[in-house]
């Protein structure tokens, strides 16, 4: 037997996903322009990346341990609190709205969805109720998205790319009208869902998630200034939610298949894009993902044979915001049958 000759990829090359939150971190606690650092990174530097480091020709095998990865995933959640942190410092110190407070807001919003939400995702796929389950929860809690992991869990994964997952894009679709459709759509599956399992009325999990921040955002108001917590909290919370509906929209749109369809690799894009795969925690290699939702992300192989994006998330990210740019752009690489 030939041994394989190509070695696993370095785990450190992942630790590149830690720039964003240790700069949204530092540019909250500097204040003034460098609240814009994240900002600037995620939706200006980022896409130039991908662009420039390119794509992966060459599948490395996984590597033996999974640890490094494990304990990835434990440093970006824990640090995420600290980039929610500091923000809640530098909005104390403002006595109103203003540009800085929103920009600051920008910055962790779109830190929490390319950070935060990329590991609750991950985590929220272990055992219920296990620490890591938690931490998911904890982690959605913090942008106003609880109910992500039972949607997706119960319904996106069963559903996929059919008229029954609200997380799926039509062809047809554009990303403005669709973050219109599946947020409420979203979560009205997870009251359904939980519904379906007996907990009616005020013992409906979503219910009461969404309560509890009703609750804490009546807090924030508590304060002297918190109409301006509360305010910088429903924005970062936004920026976070259509961050994260973003990448739903580009994983699955215009790939569909029938209700009583089996579900393969057709119906997930792909890509190797470098930057962000290490950014990201390889969330580009969503076919597999989808097909075995258990493999954690370190073991997840990239399916050649199915739809390739042109380009990486963070790339995609301006074109996709004009729908017709959009469409032309990506409409050519359907598969003629899903």
């Amino acid at each position: 037997m030939v041994k394989n000759s190509i070695s696993p990829e370095p785990w450190t090359l992942h630790l590149l996903g830690l720039i964003s939150p240790f700069l949204v971190i530092s540019g909250n606690l500097l204040g003034g322009f460098y609240t814009a650092m994240g900002l600037i990174f995620i939706w200006g530097i980022g896409p130039i990346l991908d662009v420039l480091l390119g794509k992966s020709k060459v599948s490395r095998p996984p590597r033996d341990s999974g640890t490094p990865y494990e304990t990835l995933l434990w440093v970006h959640g824990i640090l995420h609190f600290f980039v929610i942190g500091s923000f809640f410092i530098f909005a104390f110190q403002q006595n109103e709205i203003n540009f800085w407070l929103v920009t600051a807001a920008f910055s962790t919003g779109l830190c929490s969805g390319a950070s935060a939400i990329v590991t609750a995702h991950e985590l929220g796929h272990h055992k219920p109720k296990s620490p890591g389950w938690i931490l998911a929860r904890l982690l959605l809690f913090s942008v106003n998205y609880s109910h992500f992991t039972t949607e997706h869990n119960y319904v996106h994964h069963k559903w996929v790319a059919t008229e029954r997952d609200s997380a799926s894009a039509k062809s047809d679709e554009g990303i403005w009208f669709f973050w219109f459709r599946t947020i409420p759509g979203q979560f009205i599956s997870a009251v359904n869902v939980d519904n379906r399992k007996g907990r009616t009325g005020i013992k409906n999990k979503t219910i009461q998630y969404f309560s509890l921040q009703i609750l804490t955002g009546l807090v924030l108001l508590s304060f002297s200034n918190g109409i301006v917590l509360l305010s910088g909290w429903l924005i970062l919370s936004l920026l976070a939610i259509l961050t994260l509906e973003y990448v739903n929209y580009i994983r699955h749109w215009g790939l569909r298949r029938d209700v009583n369809e089996r579900q393969t690799i057709m119906h997930s894009w792909n890509t190797e894009s470098r930057w962000s795969r290490w950014s990201l925690l390889e969330l580009t290699r969503h076919s597999h993902h989808h097909l075995e939702a258990s493999v954690p992300f370190w073991k997840l192989q990239p399916h050649p044979d199915a739809p390739e994006l042109p380009s990486g998330y963070y790339a995609c990210w301006w074109p996709c915001l004009i729908p017709p740019i959009w469409k032309r752009w990506v409409s050519p690489r359907i598969p003629h049958k899903n």
